[in-house]
This record gives structure tokens, sequence and C-alpha cells, in this order.
């Protein structure tokens, strides 16, 4: 089987998913939609791929099965929308919508279209955050008390402006950014939080957006958690995003680069950790993939996509779904900004209920 692909949006990450995409080798790279017509005339010219200049013509003209959509975030929701209307399946970049009422919308369709969707929160496909998952599915660490997420980096160091991400309409900033990686991290190791307290959303060097996102969380077992976010902080290289998981026995704390895990006593739940200290490497858990573009995961991301649409597997990691768990922790932080009060979003099961079932269900 190969998969008819086409691609909607060709900016950095649309260009990034393009070249993984044509190199892939159970996939066809169709047609591309984009609004620049500078950009479109080069890529058909010096690549031969076929190119639109709007969606609908894509959408009209082509033979597709499903399509990466890679756009603006405020475009999203329309789009997506017109694709899984025509049958396809959608592989979109985060964040997934803007509006938790069009994210339950668009779940509704795929489920009745019975349509397989993925949105590119990649951190779920880097080794150490999934052995983190890991760890805490197995229960090993004892009951889980406490949560923290971390994301620092250089990317705005001077006022910003004249593109999408610093406009607060179009969902730029940090917190749709870079805050919802780390968000959707904590969901995927250790379950979504069910409340929101103490929002700070602070500029920096922008005039619209954040520059920096700190907020409480808290889970319906007692749990708790902190958020803590800032992408103009240049005493780091490159933007670094760490999760770390406290439990009665012990501790996990996971980045790009490692996943180190303090067990207080061993736990049957964890076989090869003993008491003490224990590390596991990126370079040990991270497996090859056919295509390398600024990291492993870029290309195993969409490897899982295409392998999801073989198997039909409509439940996988990083669904609409689970990406809309993300969106309304977004949501609860921007309406609790300013408040005093905790805003509760749906109830949630507790943490290390939530991780171990969805790591069971994904990869048991």
């Amino acid at each position: 089987m190969v998969l008819r692909v086409g691609m909607i949006g060709l900016g950095k990450m649309g260009l990034s998913h393009l070249a993984i995409v044509r190199a892939h080798p159970r996939v066809q790279l169709v047609a591309a939609c984009d609004t620049s017509a500078y950009l479109t005339d080069v890529l058909a010219r010096h690549t031969g791929l076929k190119c639109h200049a709007d969606l609908d013509r894509l959408l009209g003209e082509e033979p597709l099965d499903a399509v990466l959509v890679s756009t603006p975030s405020k475009l999203h929701a329309a789009m997506v929308e017109k694709c899984l209307a025509k049958g396809l399946h959608v592989f979109c970049e985060k964040p997934f919508v803007l509006d938790v009422a069009d994210g339950e919308r668009l779940v509704a369709l795929a489920d009745r279209q019975g349509l397989v969707t993925q949105v590119g929160y990649h951190y779920r496909f880097v080794g150490a955050f999934q052995e983190a998952a890991r760890v805490v599915a197995s229960g090993a660490l004892g009951q889980v008390h406490h949560v923290r997420a971390e994301a620092y980096g250089p990317v705005v160091l001077r006022p910003k402006g004249g593109t999408w991400r610093s406009a607060r309409n179009e969902g730029g900033g940090a917190l749709y950014d870079y805050a919802c990686h780390a968000i959707d991290l904590v969901n995927f190791i250790a379950g979504a939080p069910a409340s929101v307290a103490g929002v700070v959303l602070n500029k920096v060097f922008s005039r619209d957006v954040e520059d920096e996102v700190y907020c409480s969380m808290y889970y319906p077992n007692g749990a708790t958690g902190q958020l803590s976010v800032n992408w103009s902080d240049e005493s780091f290289r490159k933007m670094s995003t760490k999760v770390t998981v406290w439990g009665s026995n012990g501790r996990v704390t996971a980045d790009r680069q490692e996943c180190q895990v303090f067990l207080r006593e061993p736990s049957a739940a964890l076989p090869g950790f003993a008491k003490g200290w224990s590390v596991r490497y990126t370079t040990d858990l991270t497996q090859t993939v056919w295509f390398y573009l600024r990291g492993e995961e870029y290309s195993a991301q969409i490897d899982y996509f295409v392998e999801s649409i073989e198997q039909r597997r409509l439940d996988g990691t990083n669904s609409f779904r689970s990406a809309l768990q993300a969106d309304r922790v977004v949501s609860m932080i921007l309406a609790q900004h300013g408040s005093a009060e905790p805003l509760a979003a749906v109830p949630r099961p507790p943490a290390a209920e939530a991780a171990r079932g969805l790591w069971s269900r994904l990869f048991g």
C-alpha cells in the first residue's frame, strides 16, 4: 500500500514535514498548497511537486488518502474540518485548535468518519519521555503527588513582530508555541490536570503575546503540579524541556537527553531498576529512523501516522482526542488568568491511573 498524501502549508514546519514525507518509502506526496506563489513556484520548478494556491483546489483535484496540515493555528479548525469531510486522515501541527468547542466538533466528526487523526506533539516520540511515561504507568513511583513541567530557551530576545506567532488572535505567544508542548507531556506522562490556578502570563519583549507562562495545576486525587515556561531565557543555548514526577516511592525526571529514576525501594513493576538512581539515555532508548531531520522524533511521528492508517489505529497517541486535552488546559490557563479562583475542567482520572491506562492502551 502506498499512501497518497497532500501537504497544506509550507512554512518552517511544513517544509520539514515535506522533506520527511518525500523520503518515506510507503508514501507518495501527491501535491501541496500554500498561499505564497513564490514558494510554490520555486518548489514546482526545482522539485517537480504539483502545487496549488488554495485548499479547495487541492481537495477538489487531487486523489488523496491523507493530509498534513502545517498552517498558522487560527486556520486549523476550518481546514481540518474540510479534510475530514472529504474522508481524509489528518495530521495537524500543534496546537490542535484555539477553541475547545471546535476541537470537540472535529473529534466527533473524525469518530463518525472512522478516520485516523494525529497532532504534531513530537516530544511523545522522544525516547526519554516515553521511558518516563512507562515508569509512571508501571506504578513503581507509588502514589504520584507532584508534577513539574519546564521549558526555557532563547527564542524571543528582542521586540517581536511581523509573524502570526507574535499575534494573540492568531494563536501566537509562548503559551501556544511552547507551553502547549510541556502541557501535552504532562498529560502523556502523568495524566491531565483537572484545574489550574495562580496563572502568570508575562511579557518580556513581545507586545501582544506572553513570553513567560507560569501556573499551578491540580489533580482530583490531591496531586499538584507546576508549569514554568520562558522563551526569553538566554541562559539556555536552545529551547529545553523537562518533566519531573514525584511519587511516594521516588521520582522520575526526563528531558531530551536522558531519563533519571530514583526509587526508595525496588519495585517488581519495574524490573531492572535498583534502589537509588538509575539513568537511561535517549541514545539507548531511541529507535533508528529511515530519515533524520532535526531529530528522530520528527520522522518517528510521521511513520506512526502512516502505520496508524495502515493498521486502522484510531486511538493512537497524539490523536485529536488526546491533543484536545492540552487545548482544554490552555483554555483553563487563559480563562483563569487574573482570577483568584481555580478553574476546573471536566474531571479526569488520578494522574498515575490515567498514565497507566494510556501507556497500556498505546504500547502494552
